[in-house]
């Protein structure tokens, strides 16, 4: 048995011994790994000691090899296709690492992520979301569902952008746009982000979320944790998975109903997939000012899809009812957009006049980016009255003209 073997069995025995839980209390596995390096010492000389003791406590404490990527502030999203091809992403781009696992460590290094989430993944429950200690998101896949080896991915928060002022410094939008939302947040418009996978939708609703005032009550509701606020008044929600009977799951459209009874003055509803649609529409509908994320291609298809997904409710939801209904309650549709190159931009900024056409809704450009960068476009928001009753001149936010010489 090599050194490294030797140090981290001796460290492993005195956690089970004493008890030890090493993601609660790092602490004490270091010092635990520092006696077992200087008592192996004893026996001979090592080599590169000050890299053993680092191994073995990222064995033990952390995430084994793996873990020197959760301690790169680059890293934003990490996954295993099998024990022998690991990836990571860096600015949007993904690398193959040089990390060579096997069967028995992915399966160790899974057991270890979830084992402050409760919850499981078994042959019952072949999938598994759940929130690791640092925030990031974890999901899980194992065979029969896949093919042969588990699948794993790691969707890492980093650098974080808190305010929209920190997205326009990092070019994902202009400073006249970020202004024009600004206001929009603060007046009490209801906002759907768009966007495809990776594009920075939930990034860009903690933004947003940095502009609503202090006064305010926030509730959000998600699959798993992933918005994180600096505001006063805050109250997070998530989905829970049915336990091993069968009971006990409590999904998204529970979670947005109970979320309606905890006094919000804001909704926020995280990644709309299925009928919680119609839940959001309904918040939406009785004056309570809301946002959500979902996946589209355009604020068109943001706009189509949110037609279309509360009819999952029930039949006796009709297309009739749901058309207007977002018509009415949806101001605004920011779609954002992963380029080649790793930059999150948004591409478009829609308004919702109200007007249903045909039984299309009618869309407006505020801002668009046709290939030169966010530009103002013909369109404007609906509730002017907001803008002014919260000390926001519209026109002057948007500005009388464009650069066509289209005026107001």
């Amino acid at each position: 048995m090599d050194a490294g073997a030797t140090v981290e069995g001796r460290v492993r025995d005195e956690v089970r011994a004493r008890g030890i839980d090493p993601q609660r209390d790092p602490e004490s596995v270091r010092h635990l790994v520092d006696e077992a390096i200087l008592e192996s010492l004893t026996h001979g000389p090592l080599d590169d000691v000050a890299t053993l003791g680092t191994t073995v406590f990222h064995a033990v404490a952390g995430f084994g090899l793996l873990q020197p990527y959760f301690d790169d502030p680059l890293v934003e999203e990490l996954w295993i296709n099998e024990p022998g091809r690991v990836f990571v992403a860096r600015e949007g781009r993904s690398e193959l690492t040089t990390v060579v696992l096997n069967e028995g460590q992915v399966r160790d290094l899974v057991e270890r992520m979830l084992r402050r989430s409760g919850r499981r993944l078994d042959l019952s429950s072949p999938f598994v979301d759940a929130m690791l200690p640092d925030g990031s998101r974890l999901h899980v896949a194992i065979p029969d569902i896949t093919r042969e080896h588990w699948a794993v991915n790691v969707r890492r928060f980093v650098v974080r952008a808190r305010t929209l002022d920190d997205l326009v410094g990092r070019g994902t939008l202009t400073a006249t746009a970020a202004a024009f939302l600004d206001a929009a947040v603060i007046s009490g418009l209801n906002v759907v982000v768009a966007g495809g996978t990776q594009s920075g939708k939930t990034t860009f609703v903690n933004a947003l979320l940095g502009c609503v005032p202090a006064m305010e009550r926030i509730v959000t509701c998600e699959e798993v944790f992933e918005i994180s606020l600096h505001h006063p008044d805050w109250v997070a929600l998530q989905t829970r998975d049915a336990s091993l009977e069968g009971t006990g799951a409590v999904p998204l459209r529970r979670l947005v109903r109970e979320a309606l009874r905890m006094r919000p003055t804001r909704l926020v509803v995280g990644e709309v997939r299925q009928a919680e649609a119609l839940d959001l529409l309904v918040a939406m509908n009785s004056g309570m000012p809301s946002m959500a994320t979902l996946h589209a291609n355009s604020a068109r298809e943001a706009v189509t899809k949110l037609c279309t997904l509360p009819l999952l409710a029930g039949q006796n939801i009709a297309a009739d009812f749901v058309v207007p209904a977002v018509a009415g309650c949806v101001d605004l549709v920011v779609h954002l957009v992963n380029e080649r190159s790793g930059v999150r931009r948004v591409r478009e900024i829609c308004a919702l006049p109200g007007r249903v056409d045909s039984g299309v809704v009618e869309m407006a450009d505020v801002y668009v980016d046709r290939g030169h960068g966010l530009e103002r476009g013909r369109g404007f928001p609906p509730h002017e009255e907001r803008f002014r009753q919260n000390g926001f001149d519209l026109a002057e936010l948007l500005g009388a003209e464009d650069g066509s010489g289209w005026s107001r």
